[in-house]
């Protein structure tokens, strides 16, 4: 990893023991440390060829062992006590999420895509001294890790794999954020970043290609054996016998119909229906029906 302070800068004690950590690992990463970006002081950005991280680094005035309590207003606590962190005015997480703002607004007004700025804060406790957090998340996207030089297994996990995409921070790509950020002078060579780790040309995103239909297999006849010659001969048997049956029931219907016709049937004419005999009524005056 290439590690780059500024001239003339004051680090702490943790921020050195930081530094170091840093410049064990063999990760293809570029970190800047004690940055002056606008009006905000951030203590670390970091590049890697899957994106960049901003740091807030924390020590500890004491020697403190325990669990890490994370609280989102309250100050934090180790094993019930308050962590007795250096510079303990306001909240590690907020001044972190001010530092990724500074540096992702700095960048887009350089029109350049920042990406998706993570953060963590890093504690380097006390050599000897063990710190966990019961969380390692503070928010989407804002981690905490502890690490030390006796103890930077977590710190190194972070830096390899807080960003899984794919690799498009190249040596001209991390250059000029540098350059956006104020760190012209500070920056590496481009020939020192390709050495580092860096691509010079950001891989493309492999598209999805479609797969070309499966060719249609035609099924093949096989070899017909004694036993399908048998069953074939046996289905024309039993439909040649259907057929004889069908014209036998044919014409023993047609021989049966001939030799019994119908007699005619002859029409006799209806008699035709004749009035009764007329017979005269005698009716009276006044007389009903009449």
């Amino acid at each position: 990893m290439l590690v780059r302070v500024k001239p003339g800068a004051q680090l702490s004690g943790a921020e050195q023991e930081f530094v170091e950590c840093l410049r064990s690992y063999p990760s293809a990463a570029l970190a800047m440390i004690d940055l002056q970006v606008g009006d905000r002081q951030i203590d670390a950005v970091i590049w890697t060829p899957r994106g960049l991280t901003v740091l807030e680094v924390k020590g500890f005035r004491r020697r403190q062992s325990g669990i890490l309590s994370i609280a989102a207003d309250g100050p934090w606590k180790i094993s019930d006590a308050d962590a007795d962190l250096d510079e303990p005015s306001g909240s590690p997480s907020d001044r972190l999420e001010h530092g990724i703002a500074t540096v992702k607004t700095t960048l887009e007004r350089a029109l350049l895509d920042p990406g998706h700025v993570c953060g963590a804060v890093v504690l380097i406790p006390f050599r000897g001294a063990v710190v966990r957090p019961s969380r390692t998340n503070l928010r989407p996207g804002l981690d905490v890790v502890v690490g030390n030089v006796a103890d930077a297994t977590e710190l190194r996990i972070y830096l390899e794999g807080f960003s899984a995409g794919p690799r498009k921070w190249t040596a001209d790509r991390v250059i000029g954020d540098c350059t956006a950020l104020g760190l012209a002078d500070l920056a590496p060579s481009r020939a020192d970043l390709v050495a580092a780790g860096f691509e010079q040309v950001a891989q493309e995103t492999p598209s999805v290609i479609a797969r070309p239909p499966k060719p249609r297999v035609e099924p093949t006849p096989g070899v017909a054996t004694k036993r399908h010659s048998y069953a074939g001969w046996t289905v024309v048997a039993l439909a040649v016998i259907g057929m004889i049956a069908v014209i036998g029931m044919i014409a023993n219907s047609l021989v049966h119909d001939s030799s019994h016709p119908k007699p005619q049937e002859t029409s006799t004419p209806s008699p035709t229906p004749t009035p009764p005999p007329y017979h005269p009524t005698t009716c009276w005056p006044f007389q009903q029906s009449c």
